[in-house]
């Protein structure tokens, strides 16, 4: 595995799966484990750093 990332199990309705798998087929993420890590990196950005953040002080996990 890549970046020492880690599996995780989570629990997702099926119409999200669906919804998921539409924007993999569509081409817009090449699979879904980019699509879920891309949702959870804009989810952190807006919860925890919606104050200006110079590229220094911004944490790896949010980096684009």
């Amino acid at each position: 595995m890549a970046r020492n990332m880690k599996i995780i199990s989570v629990q997702l309705p099926q119409s999200l799966i669906n919804a998921i798998d539409t924007l993999v087929k569509r081409g817009v993420y090449p699979n879904r484990s980019e699509a879920i890590r891309t949702a959870i990196r804009e989810l952190i950005k807006k919860e925890l750093y919606q104050t200006e953040i110079s590229e220094e002080e911004k944490p790896a996990y949010i980096a684009d």
